[in-house]
């Protein structure tokens, strides 16, 4: 990972799409199954939409049925962090890119082997590339 990113919050609503600044930069959640991957099996490497550091690879991306992106694993270790979020009268872990800390989603411990995690992803804070 390089050195982090810190821009205001102008900077990032020029750079973001609306929906992109409400999830990465003021912790939203879009509506379940409405995101534009969470039913994509293409391979190729998931990226963080605000400052493009790779954070899953599609090999770890699986069909969870919750309606969002789900990962069992990020695509290298520091690459994404993690904060508790006591928010909606529940605890959860908070998931977010350790570069730019954009708001991801959240990571739960019912997923699938190896790791038994499943990183809960907004399609909002991701960008997709293909293999070339």
């Amino acid at each position: 990972m390089t050195d982090k990113i810190t821009k205001t919050d102008a900077q990032w609503r020029q750079q973001l799409t609306a929906e992109q600044f409400r999830v990465l930069r003021e912790h939203g959640t879009e509506r379940a199954f409405s995101g534009a991957f969470a039913r994509s099996h293409d391979p190729g490497t998931y990226h963080c939409a605000g400052c493009g550091l790779d954070l899953f690879g599609a090999d770890a991306k699986f069909e969870s049925g919750t309606g969002w992106p789900s990962f069992w694993k990020p695509i290298a270790d520091g690459h994404v962090g993690s904060t508790e979020d006591r928010g909606f009268f529940m605890t959860r872990t908070e998931v977010h890119c350790a570069r730019c800390d954009g708001h991801l989603g959240h990571v739960f411990d019912d997923g699938p082997a190896p790791t038994g995690k499943r990183f809960c992803i907004n399609s909002a804070s991701l960008a997709f590339e293909k293999p070339r």
